[in-house]
């Protein structure tokens, strides 16, 4: 596949990215690059070879899902400077 530089003023208008009609030829030339690249990619056997998540393989670790430093309300709540019925509270700003 190439890309004239018809195609790239259209990708530049959908990416919304405003470029020079003077540089419209570079940036075709660029985004035939790039496709080349990918081709090369496109060629690279993976048969076999399971998806990753990192280069390292390792598993995270993990804790149990419990609280452990629960109950604090009124310690949590001394640091506002307003607070009623167990909640901060702030300006209205809705009318």
């Amino acid at each position: 596949m190439s890309i004239d530089t018809e195609t790239a003023r259209r990708v530049a208008k959908l990416a919304r990215i405003k470029v020079e009609e003077a540089d419209l030829p570079a940036l075709a030339q660029d985004f035939n690059r790039i496709l080349g690249f990918v081709e090369q990619l496109n060629e690279v056997d993976i048969e076999g070879v399971e998806p990753m998540t990192s280069v390292t393989p390792m598993r995270l670790k993990r804790r149990a899902d419990e609280v452990t430093d629960g109950d604090q309300q009124n310690k949590v709540l001394s640091n506002a400077p307003d607070a009623r019925e167990g909640f901060f509270a702030v300006p209205k700003v809705v009318e």
